[in-house]
């Protein structure tokens, strides 16, 4: 019966079925090999493993972070060329399984293109539909364009791990570099579901790669569901990444209770600040449930959490951290209809992501550029 109601559906609305494979004769490539760039994931180059953490970490790691960094979240494939058709396939390191995000989301692949040699705008082509029963998928994403140069970038999957993928363009096309970023440091966000892109329709929604889209650096993507819980040797993990622009951390969503919270905040910045002192940090309060006006005992943590972190925050610039702020993210997904931007309450649609996108972004700038 439910295969039967899916099929009807695709007989009668073709754009619900999946995407179609190019039949023209294509070239498959490796975006391991030059001149593809992997950007977002900040320990690709040393292991050639799409994984947001390395494999081996100096210390121990909480094993559902480790796990959920097989996650691509924020990683992405840039390049250029004159192919007139782009196709991928992917091999997943597991089937779609979520309850309330799309599958184009969860494991899907979606496609920008811009301007040669030219950083930013980027616009948005198409994104994989494929049939979400399966583990490996092949589709096209662009097909009989005009044979120009453009700018290319393929936003990976935000809950889901990758095995393997490959570029599929046409024979004789010609491949370069991607556009050099602005600099080579790294704007680095840690924190909740939130961050990793829960429930994002499909990963250029995830408000880190919309910010992508508008800053000219590398975004490095450290949500971790429901597990970025400020432990301190996450911390030391993240703080082995070079070069950063910025370190944003936003993971009060995660906390257990206030007093987790007061615990583990202060220690995760001094362990970031030890490694890097001169960084601006920018520390990050919740967005807000659409239940807590409903549901006081939500609306007075996070009131609670806030303060603790305003107060962290401003005792840390007296005594001498010039670099450090806070951000109160509470009216990141608006004032008068917040409650409309979520899946569930708390998980935003994409029109949450581009909102919270929308806010951050001139703060960033600020603090980056």
């Amino acid at each position: 019966m439910e295969k039967k109601e899916k099929n009807l559906i695709e007989q009668y609305d073709p754009g619900m079925r999946p995407n179609e494979t190019f039949d023209g004769s294509i070239h498959w490539y490796s975006p391991m090999e030059q001149p593809f760039q992997i950007s977002g994931l900040a320990w690709f180059a040393q292991e050639k493993i799409y994984r947001r953490l390395p494999t081996l970490p100096s210390g121990a790691t909480p094993e559902a972070v480790d796990r959920l960094a097989n996650h691509t979240a924020g990683g992405q494939i840039r390049f250029q060329s004159d192919s007139s058709s782009l196709s991928v396939r992917v091999k997943l390191k597991g089937k779609a399984n979520m309850v309330h995000m799309p599958a184009t989301g969860q494991c899907g692949v979606d496609c920008y293109v811009g301007s040669p040699d030219s950083l930013l705008p980027l616009r948005y082509v198409n994104t994989t539909k494929y049939d979400l029963t399966l583990t490996e998928y092949e589709c096209a994403l662009f097909t009989n364009w005009n044979a120009s140069m453009r700018n290319i970038v393929l936003n990976l999957p935000l809950y889901q791990g990758v095995e393997e993928i490959w570029i599929g363009l046409d024979e004789g096309a010609t491949v370069t570099a991607p556009p050099s970023y602005a600099s080579g440091k790294k704007v680095v966000i840690y924190g909740t579901s939130i961050t990793q892109g829960g429930c994002a329709s499909r990963p250029g929604m995830a408000y880190t790669n919309i910010l992508s889209r508008r800053i000219p650096l590398e975004f490095i993507n450290l949500g971790f569901s429901g597990s970025g819980k400020g432990e301190p040797e996450v911390a030391e993990i993240i703080s082995q990444i070079n070069d950063p622009a910025c370190m944003v951390i936003d993971y009060e969503g995660n906390c257990v209770s206030t007093e987790l919270f007061r615990r583990t905040l202060p220690e995760f910045i001094g362990i970031y600040r030890g490694a890097h002192p001169l960084t601006p940090i920018l520390v990050v309060s919740r967005i807000r449930y659409a239940r807590e006006e409903l549901t006081p005992h939500l609306y007075e943590a996070r009131i609670e959490r806030k303060r603790f972190e305003q107060f962290l925050v401003n005792e840390l610039r007296e005594q001498g951290d010039l670099n450090i702020y806070f951000f109160d993210g509470s009216g990141s997904l608006g004032n008068e209809d917040f409650f409309e931007c979520t899946v569930d309450g708390s998980h935003p649609t994409d029109l949450g992501f581009l909102r919270m996108a929308d806010a951050l972004e001139p703060v960033l700038k600020t603090l980056l550029l």
